[in-house]
């Protein structure tokens, strides 16, 4: 009995056993980050990141024109 190529290939992928890429080692902070350089950190990532889409929200009816 012959499996379609599609099959053969979920059951071959299915039996490989993965290998790890990179060894994760847990070590102290280098640098340690106070509290003011996370708050600016979170606020420059939340302006980039939702900044646009709320201009884009506000002005939604601005643009339907």
């Amino acid at each position: 009995m012959s499996l379609p190529a599609a099959s053969r290939l979920l059951r071959s992928a299915l039996r490989t056993h993965l290998v790890p890429v990179a060894r994760v080692t847990s070590k102290p902070a280098k640098h340690t980050i106070n509290a003011w350089e996370q708050a600016v950190a979170l606020t420059v990532m939340f302006v980039t990141i939702l900044g646009p889409s709320g201009w884009i929200l506000a002005h939604l009816e601005d643009y339907k024109k």
